[in-house]
């Protein structure tokens, strides 16, 4: 936030501060900031434009402390007002984002690689990472085809119903996957993802030992995923590089596509040093 911005005209700890000096202020600024990013975090959780009224009821704060800061921040294009008075995500964090994005010479050869991937499977290519209980799509390469993929950059689903979702979590502990399955399992929208935490939790070591995963139809009807995990030096799952397809084209010639994803993920840990051999 640029100068403009006052924290302690929206800080609810304005009572509490009636110390002298930089002890009150800096506990008010605190709560501002802090108020700000709730707002802007429950706006990437729910993924969509919401109201005032709506944010202050989900972040617990008073409704006219939330009115200011969103105020302030759309003034300042951290924040945008849609034509109905919705809030949503401003172009400023899109811009900080980027510059994050170029910052990370994992994110420029994974997604260098992903569209190498995508020339050499003629099909559309994602780069996926884990956000808590979630899948998320980091990046993507759309194939030539006019096959379209309904699940673009910026896209969270549940971890058990995509290949990339198993191989995330594929490294840790049995009684971890275990848990975290019977946490975040959910059932997808055709049906068909698999929703039982042993039976996750096996498929998902199983997959990860093999550096492959495969799941047809599970999220989205007649799509097939074909996945491989990206593991850094700790032999730890950071990513997966995956191609997505008609379910009827993945089967027609498995081992082609199989075998180009497994040397993309091998190609993008031996760049980044975490691979030897």
């Amino acid at each position: 936030m640029d100068g403009k911005t006052s924290p302690t005209a929206y800080s609810e700890d304005e009572g509490l501060g009636g110390e002298a000096g930089g002890k009150g202020a800096r506990r008010a600024r605190v709560s501002g900031i802090d108020r700000a990013l709730q707002v802007i975090d429950h706006l990437y959780e729910t993924g969509s434009p919401a109201g005032v009224y709506a944010i202050a009821k989900a972040v617990k704060a008073p409704l006219s402390t939330v009115y200011v800061i969103v105020d302030d921040l759309v003034e300042k294009n951290m924040l945008t007002r849609q034509a109905d008075g919705s809030i949503w995500l401003g172009a400023r964090l899109y811009h900080y984002g980027l510059a994050y994005a170029r910052s990370l010479d994992f994110m420029s050869i994974a997604t260098h690689e992903m569209h190498d991937l995508c020339r050499q499977a003629g099909e559309t290519v994602q780069v996926c990472g884990r956000d808590g209980d979630y899948m998320l799509v980091l990046a993507m390469a759309d194939g030539p085809s006019h096959f379209q993929v309904a699940s673009r950059v910026g896209t969270r689903v549940p971890l058990n119903w995509t290949a990339s979702g198993r191989l995330l979590v594929g490294h840790l502990a049995e009684e971890e996957r275990i848990e975290l399955f019977k946490r975040c399992a959910r059932s997808s929208p055709t049906g068909r993802a698999e929703i039982d935490p042993g039976t996750l939790s096996e498929s998902a070591g199983k997959a990860f030992e093999a550096r492959l995963s495969i799941q047809a139809g599970e999220s989205d009807y007649a799509v097939a995923c074909i996945a491989s995990p990206i593991c850094d030096r700790d032999g730890q799952c950071v990513a997966t590089i995956s191609i997505v397809l008609p379910e009827q084209k993945a089967f027609s010639d498995e081992n082609h596509y199989t075998a180009h994803v497994r040397s993309s993920a091998e190609r993008i840990e031996k760049l980044m040093g975490w691979r030897n051999r």
